[in-house]
């Protein structure tokens, strides 16, 4: 049954998502606000989706917590879920990805159009500042930036190595860094084509003031605030 609702949910998923990155392509040349509407209704249509054909729901704690302006987001990275759900919580928002994406056709083209910061890993000094300058940017504007600082996906209860760009950002832009912990690796493995029906656990930590701290502070309170989440072994 998981895999017919897998395969069920690409039928429908893979075509919206196209459909919308190659809408947001035609759609360069108008006002990003704009732009961020065709997302925010193709969102929408997948979450949708989610709910009623793969049986994921959600479960979030800590909505008290999410600052009133925009913020750097330091996220655990288990799967392509945080990607979905994030977005309804720090709305306007932009991702940090590697840039490679921006070449596939529909989907690249759309993270393109909406101006997400797409970096190159393997430079990582250029990387590095390419975060800081364009990452200020969408936050003087009141764009949420939100990063994955291990970088790469990894299996529950596998942390990774925490990179220094979104630490960097908040405190160089003086955004508040809000640690993001989550279960969704249980429900939607990496890189699975198969996704099992649960309920994904979220929770929100206090945002960290990045005022006078440095960099490798902010990560570190980061990364000890979500090492200490509890949110049990199972996702269902």
């Amino acid at each position: 049954m998981a895999f017919l609702r897998s395969a069920l949910f690409l039928l429908f998923a893979v075509p919206l998502t196209l459909a919308a990155g190659f809408l947001l392509t035609f759609m360069m040349l108008l006002p990003l606000a704009w732009r961020f509407k065709v997302v925010a209704v193709w969102r929408w249509l997948i979450n949708v989706l989610l709910r009623h054909v793969q049986g994921i729901r959600i479960r979030v704690e800590g909505l008290e917590h999410l600052p009133s302006t925009s913020c750097v987001v330091l996220c655990l990275h288990q799967s392509a879920w945080e990607t979905l759900a994030l977005q309804d919580f720090f709305w306007p928002c932009v991702f940090v990805l590697k840039r490679e994406l921006f070449w596939l056709p529909g989907l690249g083209w759309g993270l393109k159009a909406i101006d997400m910061i797409g970096i190159k890993r393997t430079a990582k000094t250029s990387a590095l500042q390419q975060v800081i300058e364009q990452g200020q940017k969408h936050l003087q504007r009141g764009t949420s930036v939100i990063i994955f600082p291990e970088g790469t996906r990894r299996a529950p209860g596998q942390m990774g190595v925490f990179q220094p760009g979104g630490a960097l950002l908040a405190a160089r832009s003086g955004a508040p860094a809000v640690p993001v912990a989550h279960n969704a690796g249980k429900i939607w493995p990496r890189n699975a084509f198969v996704k099992h029906p649960g309920t994904v656990h979220l929770r929100f930590g206090p945002p960290i003031d990045s005022t006078g701290l440095k960099a490798k502070t902010i990560n570190e309170r980061a990364k000890a605030w979500i090492s200490a989440q509890d949110l049990g072994a199972e996702g269902g």
